[in-house]
């Protein structure tokens, strides 16, 4: 595997500060925001992109929902609603090769496409 920016961060070998940290997962701010809140929760486990998702990921996958809805809480975009979203591919808008969920929240989000 070549190098990995998101391997990198999660590992600590890339410093980021991080919203969320535990051994499964970790949540930074997006450096490019599309909405007030946007913060990404992304694996530890370098999972290319969700085309590379199997059944035996289910538990990591519910624990990146629940990692969103806890930091999402926090955030103080809770209550009001937020979007979870997963790029796949490049016309997607998959730009780093390693699985990761947006969340966007903070405003009246229209719909996508």
């Amino acid at each position: 595997m070549t190098e990995c920016l998101f391997c990198d961060m999660g590992s600590g070998k890339t410093p980021v500060d991080k919203l969320h940290d535990d051994d499964q997962v970790f949540a930074i701010r997006d450096i490019h925001p599309r909405a007030p809140v946007h913060f990404m929760v992304i694996p530890k486990e370098h999972i290319p992109s969700a085309v590379d998702i199997g059944q035996e990921h289910g538990p990591l996958l519910a624990h990146m929902i629940e990692v969103a809805n806890r930091v999402a809480q926090r955030e103080g975009i809770g209550d009001k609603g937020y979007r979870l979203a997963l790029n796949v591919g490049e016309y997607g808008g998959l730009i780093i090769q390693h699985l990761h969920m947006h969340v966007l929240g903070g405003r009246r989000l229209g719909a996508e496409g």
